[in-house]
């Protein structure tokens, strides 16, 4: 693997990334806070009223799906500029590639079994072994790829929110046997609010111990990241594949037209936002049925959150084409987004639970949000003073060394005085 330079950059991949990292972590600051049925449902656990009610509404519209999609697309584009230049440089990019995707599911599974559950790293190394397959595939062979793993996922989900949805009919039913009560409990668990039993062993949990945390979760959810990469794959997979054509169609690296960005981005935001806040008022009349929720985020928002995803894109690579301060705090926050993500797990996990503050399961939905413009805040101040001394972030640092099995030149060389 090549070191990558600063000339080999790509401005907009690293603002973009930016953004992402810091948006995933408006909604992920909710499944550190509280239980994790709340992730999906308000009405689990945080609050369904005031700014609780709105913090929900702004971030189901405005942000979930939309910055985990962007990330993965931006997965997909690095990826395949990895292989491109290991290959410039006369390295095997096989080699190279698979090294990088195993340390990356190492690197997962220590994130899952013991900082968080909501780990997506591990998801990304399954998936991306499989994306060296595409690396010679031309652009628009790479949106078929894409176009049907996306539709693959709609059907698997739809088929299972229509499900549900039945299940639920008769689980409420008058007399519902203890069969399907039994069935629903296991189909629902994730995302209909918890037993009071069962929310009072989660919060006894996650206020005690690191080691009790651990335990509960290799007893508890050891299959779990397993059951994602079944699951979520079609979707993420669909996502990389548009983000190595978006790559290669020059669309993330900014090549296109500044009027061209401009159409997708109101189209986009036309369409996308007025139908997620109709999804949203659909959960919010329904009192949060469980089934009507999975099969609004799972199924229904589907183009419309590729639809946004688009509009975002759009905009960011606009707005990286204008120099400036803040834009290019954003990008150092992008060029060091593994260690910002993993990061900011390590830091709310002493924040929310036991084994730090102790914070979990104490506040509000609107009182966690809080939190994430204060980790955003740290990503702008540390990243960038961070890399004009260092080539990497700490975390990127020690997954290019692995991969390489030897120690990576850290600090960066001091500029050359030329004498006047």
């Amino acid at each position: 693997m090549g070191a990558v330079t600063e000339s080999d950059r790509i401005l907009t991949l690293d603002v973009l990334r930016g953004v992402a990292v810091m948006g995933i972590f408006s909604v992920n600051v909710v499944a550190f806070a509280m239980p994790e049925q709340a992730y999906f449902n308000p009405s689990a656990y945080g609050g369904t009223r005031g700014a609780s009610l709105l913090v929900w509404l702004a971030n189901f519209v405005l942000v979930d799906g939309k910055m985990r999609g962007l990330f993965s697309l931006l997965f997909g584009a690095s990826t395949l500029l990895v292989i491109q230049r290991a290959q410039a440089a006369g390295l095997s990019p096989a080699s190279v590639h698979y090294r990088r995707m195993l340390w990356l599911l190492v690197f997962g599974l220590c994130h899952f079994y013991l900082i968080w559950y909501g780990d997506i790293l591990s998801l990304y190394a399954i998936d991306g072994l499989l994306l060296y397959l595409f690396r010679n595939q031309p652009v628009r062979r790479l949106l078929y790829w894409a176009a049907g793993f996306l539709i693959l996922d709609l059907l698997v989900m739809g088929a299972m929110g229509w499900s549900f949805l039945a299940l639920e009919a008769a689980a409420h039913a008058p007399h519902a046997s203890a069969a399907t009560l039994a069935s629903w409990h296991d189909f629902s668990h994730d995302f209909a609010p918890p037993a009071a039993d069962a929310l009072a062993r989660d919060l006894a949990v996650y206020r005690g111990s690191w080691g009790g945390i651990v335990r509960d979760r290799l007893a508890h959810a050891a299959g779990d990241p397993l059951m994602q990469a079944v699951f979520a794959s079609p979707e993420t997979l669909g996502y990389m594949l548009l983000g190595m054509a978006g790559l290669k169609s020059g669309f993330l690296t900014g090549a296109w037209d500044p009027a061209r960005y401009r159409r997708i981005a109101v189209v986009g935001l036309v369409i996308g936002v007025p139908a997620y806040a109709l999804l949203a008022w659909n959960g919010w009349r329904s009192e949060f049925s469980t089934g009507i929720i999975f099969v609004d985020f799972f199924a229904v928002a589907t183009p419309f959150r590729l639809l946004m995803m688009g509009a975002y894109a759009s905009l960011i690579i606009l707005f990286a084409r204008r120099a400036g301060a803040l834009r290019d705090r954003i990008a150092a926050a992008g060029r060091a987004a593994f260690t910002n993500y993993l990061g900011t797990s390590l830091a709310a996990s002493l924040l929310f639970n036991g084994y730090g503050l102790g914070l979990y399961g104490h506040m509000a939905r609107w009182q966690a949000w809080l939190v994430a413009p204060c980790f955003w805040a740290a990503m702008l101040l540390w990243s960038k003073p961070w890399l004009d001394r260092f080539r990497y972030g700490p975390f990127e640092w020690a997954w290019r060394s692995l991969a390489r099995w030897s120690p990576q030149p850290m600090r960066r060389p001091a500029p050359v005085v030329v004498p006047a």
